[in-house]
């Protein structure tokens, strides 16, 4: 039988899966816009944290990690159930080929083939760095900390390509468990978040995420290619893009389960 283990130390070198969909596959913006005077912000923030939870995705992605020197490049397969639920499966490099992670509500599970073992993701990794990427654990389950641990404040609005743009900071509420000490973010009309910049406690940028190239995919309005840009480090950074997508159809409840993160079926 294959074992259930909680997560070690010892092991991190070896895990080669993670979580890093779990923000972005929940589904992206549907066609749809928002009034171009000044919005309600948290009913806008609201509107597009909703179009981003789809019922249900599946989707394939790409991504790469990229760095001084060199590169690398990994795919994956990725099944969303609501915002709560999630599997990620890579697909290659053949090193990483059937590393799966799995997320049920806050419970994660990482599944590595080499060792046949299912270890679950204590809190205390959360917040390290994913698979050698410019992301975080963290980053990738709280999916929504935006809309529920900060205040939010119209900053101000521009025009870019013909869509009015709002710009919203968010600052954390008093004891909310974040890292940040300010997140801005560009929201396009059409519910779109076209930039995501972090700041630390001392008020300097740290990071930024931004949509690259924006099309119609799977029948929605879809940033197809997102970068995160580590401020201090010019000319790193970690790129995803999504090659296919399917939104809203029935997924079978057995993918979301620990049998089928250690033995897929077909």
């Amino acid at each position: 039988m294959r074992a259930v283990r909680k997560f070690s130390g010892n092991m991190r070198d070896l895990l080669s899966a993670g979580l890093f969909f779990m923000t972005f596959i929940f589904g992206p913006p549907a066609l749809a816009a928002v009034p171009t005077a000044a919005p309600d912000v948290e009913t806008l923030l609201k509107r597009v944290f909703d179009n981003y939870r789809s019922k249900s995705s599946e989707t394939s992605v790409g991504m790469t990690i990229h760095c001084a020197g060199w590169e690398r490049h990994l795919a994956m397969k990725a099944w969303t159930r609501g915002m709560s639920d999630a599997l990620v499966r890579f697909t290659a490099p053949h090193a990483d080929a059937g590393n799966a992670t799995l997320k049920l509500g806050d419970e994660t599970w990482i599944f590595n083939p080499k060792l046949e073992q299912v270890i679950r993701l204590p809190a205390s990794m959360m917040s390290q760095s994913w698979m050698g990427s410019d992301f975080s654990y963290d980053d990738l389950s709280k999916s929504d900390d935006l809309l529920t641990e900060y205040a939010h404040r119209l900053a101000g609005s521009e025009q870019q390509a013909g869509h009015q743009v709002w710009v919203v900071d968010a600052i954390p509420k008093p004891g909310s468990p974040v890292v940040w000490g300010k997140v801005t973010v560009r929201i396009r009309d059409d519910l779109v978040m076209l930039e995501e910049t972090y700041f630390d406690q001392d008020g300097k940028p740290v990071r930024r995420m931004t949509a690259d190239d924006i099309r119609v995919l799977g029948g929605r309005i879809y940033p197809v290619i997102m970068t995160m840009h580590p401020l201090d480090r010019p000319g790193q950074w970690t790129r995803i893009e999504t090659s296919d997508a399917r939104f809203d159809a029935g997924l079978p409840d057995y993918l979301f389960t620990l049998s089928n993160l250690q033995n897929p079926r077909p």
